[in-house]
């Protein structure tokens, strides 16, 4: 297993929309997304299963959306009407995985600005 990569993030103005991706996301894994921003712990967003079944924190439900492309090994976030509120660097994550740090990627940087 290669190290999971998150790619995607950027700087955006209110209501608009990103997509990030998590490179090295087997098919088998059941994946989610995660965020931090300065001074709060890291939270969970979403999470999808080797099976498609897809999850929501209330703060995103109805805004992102998480998906998978498993030719591809990889974990999309969909991110769309962003909010201030949701600037922090994302985060992908192999769930359930007993990797220690290579559970994790390194993060990619969301800043939505007013």
């Amino acid at each position: 297993q290669e190290q999971l990569v998150e790619s995607g993030g950027g700087l955006v103005q209110a209501g608009g929309s990103l997509r990030l991706s998590c490179a090295n996301s087997r098919s088998i894994f059941n994946m989610g997304w995660y965020r931090q921003a300065p001074g709060n712990q890291r939270e969970w967003v979403a999470s999808i299963t080797s099976g498609g079944s897809t999850t929501y924190a209330d703060s995103v439900k109805g805004r992102f959306t998480i998906s998978r492309d498993n030719a591809k090994n990889t974990v999309y976030l969909q991110m769309n009407n962003l909010k201030p509120e949701d600037t922090a660097v994302y985060y992908c994550h192999v769930d359930g995985a007993r990797w220690g740090a290579r559970s994790w990627g390194q993060g990619t940087q969301v800043t939505v600005s007013s």
